[in-house]
């Protein structure tokens, strides 16, 4: 049998960035939180407005970015997925935004980048880690 693996997931929001370490047995339901951080970054500031991520808020996603790969490198992180959602889905210079999660991920993470999601897939994944605790004994 296969020891404890480690991965991380990085979701970024409109107005904040989250990371998760989070540890698991292969072959064993369930996963055990490691470290959790948050940081308010406005990615999606002024992009109603304008139509575009503004320069100052990419600096603020890659700086707590490049935080968390330090993060999870220190913990043994073996695999990390990164979404991205609503602030990117339409904004007019999203490649800039997804090449520097390339770009910093990368360092650690060959080949790991932030991928864009669908309003119905982040409801979706945000309704699975909110009831992922839950324990139906209690009703």
């Amino acid at each position: 049998m296969s020891g404890p693996v480690r991965v991380g997931a990085v979701d970024c929001g409109t107005n904040s960035i989250r990371l998760l370490v989070a540890e698991g047995v292969p072959g064993r339901a369930g996963l055990t939180d490691v470290v959790r951080e948050m940081r308010i970054i406005r990615l999606g500031e002024g992009v109603d407005a304008t139509g575009r991520i503004s320069d100052g808020a990419i600096s603020r996603a890659r700086t707590a970015l490049r935080d968390y790969v330090e993060t999870m490198a220190s913990h043994d992180v073996r695999a990390v997925r990164m979404v991205a959602t609503s602030a990117t889905r339409d904004a007019a210079n999203k490649v800039d935004f997804f090449d520097m999660t390339a770009d910093v991920l990368g360092e650690h993470f060959p080949g790991a980048a932030a991928e864009v999601i669908t309003g119905q897939t982040e409801a979706e994944l945000t309704f699975a880690g909110g009831v992922a605790d839950l324990d139906a004994a209690d009703g």
